[in-house]
């Protein structure tokens, strides 16, 4: 499907603003970027890079803010209409925040959010 700059920058805030409060307190030093599609990974739906809050220690501090970053083209590649496509994005969402609160690939499989 095709979708808009804009508006998936819309629908990507929607999903961000659907987290639990306490959820989105705990976050710290993350920022969510969109971009096309990832370069070595076409298909990819969204990616976290950082520092874990579960790995952080006492020594964490001077790092740049971890990224989420989601690729407005491959999630709109994955779905045929804006519905299904807001929830992708509130899926890939979940997803990579869950990353940021270190849960790994194969626990978020087997909580149906892989």
């Amino acid at each position: 499907m095709e979708v808009g700059p804009e508006r998936f920058e819309e629908l990507v805030a929607d999903a961000l603003d659907e987290l639990p409060p306490p959820l989105t307190r705990a976050m710290d030093n993350v920022v969510v970027l969109v971009e096309e599609r990832h370069p070595e990974e076409p298909d990819l739906l969204g990616l976290y890079e950082g520092v874990a809050l579960t790995e952080r220690y006492s020594d964490y501090g001077g790092f740049l803010p971890d990224r989420i970053t989601l690729y407005r083209a491959a999630l709109a590649d994955a779905c045929e209409d804006e519905d299904e496509l807001r929830e992708e994005v509130a899926v890939t969402v979940v997803h990579e925040v869950a990353h940021h609160f270190g849960i790994d690939e194969e626990t978020l499989h087997r909580l149906g959010w892989g």
